[in-house]
């Protein structure tokens, strides 16, 4: 019964595991923990862009916005952005695993480069790190969407590659975008 489970549904190899072998006391437990797991990630996982959406895009274009009046816009930026996540869950035929790996590639190829160079690189700009979100994020996804399935390279890579060429050369050319000074 349970020699086919591995190869049909990986997934459920641990909680089959659990139901069969398990008194239901540990049962509670088990599955109690699993839940405060998912609800920790997801919690954290919704409200890390959530915020820094607001803080760093919002409140750049409204500058002079009220706390009130900005802590319901992040508020609704939460809102939208967990109405994306769950559409997106619905509608997709990959697993937990494989959904949680996709979301990786996107903060891999959009926000690792700009992130590590503005806390690492001193010459590091703004328009740089427009360049790169914009060049890793746009390669990756026509890689995806476009490239080879059998390709040396995977896309996430070249994104992330392509990524940092954009803000190196984002940052050490002309500067077309001027930040506002804090």
């Amino acid at each position: 019964m349970f020699g086919a489970l591995p190869y049909k549904d990986p997934q459920l190899v641990l909680p089959t595991l659990i139901l069969l072998h398990t008194p239901v006391f540990a049962q509670i437990i088990f599955f109690g923990a699993v839940l405060s797991a998912i609800m920790s990630c997801s919690s954290a996982t919704l409200l890390a862009p959530s915020v820094a959406f607001s803080e760093n895009i919002i409140k750049e274009i409204f500058p002079h916005m009220s706390d009130r009046t900005f802590l319901r816009t992040m508020r609704t930026v939460l809102v939208c952005f967990a109405g994306v996540v769950l559409v997106f869950a619905l509608n997709s035929q990959a697993s937990i695993f494989k959904m949680v790996e996709n979301a990786y590639k996107v903060t891999l190829v959009a926000a690792f480069v700009p992130l590590c160079a503005g806390l690492y690189w001193s010459r590091a700009t703004t328009q740089g790190a427009l360049c790169a979100f914009v060049a890793g994020l746009m390669t990756w996804m026509g890689l995806e969407l476009f490239g080879p399935s059998d390709s040396v390279w995977p896309p996430q890579l070249v994104g992330f590659l392509v990524a940092a060429t954009g803000m190196v050369v984002g940052s050490l050319l002309p500067q077309k975008i001027r930040t506002r000074e804090a």
